[in-house]
């Protein structure tokens, strides 16, 4: 049997078109203007835990083909037209990533980013707070600390530790054999294993204030309690990751730094190279404003304001029947 009908019914595609011009209504009342920015580029993403998707470019018929990279996300191009002044700006986009198919994933799926000059990631929180709060019915998203939510639910902070007692709770809370000496790995398999299925009895959630080692392309800054944490934060609700925002890295050095670092990590694990996109230094030498941004899943949003179970049921077609 022909499996060409969509795996959304017509009453969630109608909520799926209702959420965009919502999403379109509440930048144009903020002045934010609307971009789109190219799908294909020259250059992948350096992260060595997101797998961009090749595709082939032929000049011409039968001429020597090049390679392209389907967009992970537009968050290079987008900082390029901020650095070129475009002021405050946002962009619903179809991103593609390799490899991630399941109830929460989609290998195409549609991606709404924005920035905004002059802010930091407090007050991008309140704004995410005003666009996502009244389509999931919550009216305040508690805000917690990296290090409170790891003393709330395993009594200790990450902080104030070593590897070794790392490792140790994580192997007690987790089946798996595994030999790594940085201390991410075994902070991630925690938060992955063990404190985000607690995070399913939140309505919603703001984690705030990661490990500087975790900055990714947000600012450190050193916290109340003197630790240099990184100014970025993740959005859960019901203990699915939402969104994430970063009050955004404008060290053009720093930015080129971290690419480098990126790249170095994909060959010790034996990932493919790919081009660094020298365009976005470039861009941040020439002069970026302050700002914050963040990166927030559409279908993601539509499947938990339709309690839905699969993002499947929210788009016109999955993976399976594109």
């Amino acid at each position: 049997m022909s499996n060409w009908q969509p795996t959304a019914s017509m009453d969630a595609l109608r909520k799926r078109a209702e959420m965009f011009a919502y999403v379109r209504h509440f930048f144009a009342k903020r002045d934010v203007m609307e971009v789109d920015t190219p799908v294909m580029s020259h250059c992948a993403v350096s992260d060595p835990f997101i797998d961009s998707i090749e595709v082939q470019y032929h000049p011409a018929m039968g001429g020597e083909p090049s390679t392209l990279y389907l967009q992970t996300s537009p968050e290079y191009a987008m900082k390029r037209l901020l650095s070129a002044g475009s002021g405050a700006i946002y962009q619903m986009s179809k991103v593609f990533r390799n490899g991630e198919y399941g109830h929460r994933h989609n290998p195409e799926f549609t991606m709404l980013e924005w920035y905004q000059p002059g802010y930091d990631e407090q007050q991008l929180m309140d704004e995410v707070e005003a666009l996502v709060g009244p389509l999931l019915g919550v009216e305040q998203i508690e805000r917690v600390t990296y290090s409170d939510l790891f003393q709330r639910y395993l009594g200790f902070r990450p902080e104030l530790v070593d590897i070794r007692y790392l490792k140790n709770e994580a192997l007690n809370h987790i089946d798996i054999e595994l030999e790594d000496n940085d201390p991410d790995t075994w902070l991630n398999l925690l938060i992955t294993h063990v404190i985000e299925p607690q995070l399913k009895r939140l309505p919603a959630v703001f984690v705030t204030e990661y490990p500087a080692s975790q900055a990714a392309l947000a600012k450190v800054r050193v916290n109340a309690n003197g630790n240099k944490v990184a100014a970025r934060f993740e959005l859960f609700v019901n203990g699915i990751e939402l969104a994430n925002g970063y009050h955004e890295l404008t060290d053009f050095r720093e930015q080129q730094r971290r690419l480098d670092l990126d790249q170095s990590q994909r060959e010790k694990l034996g990932l493919p190279l790919r081009p660094l996109d020298q365009r976005l230094v470039d861009a941040l030498e020439h002069g970026m404003p302050d700002c914050a941004g963040v990166a927030l899943g559409i279908d993601r949003l539509l499947m938990l304001s339709n309690s839905a179970v699969s993002i499947a049921e929210v788009m016109p077609f999955d993976h399976t029947r594109a």
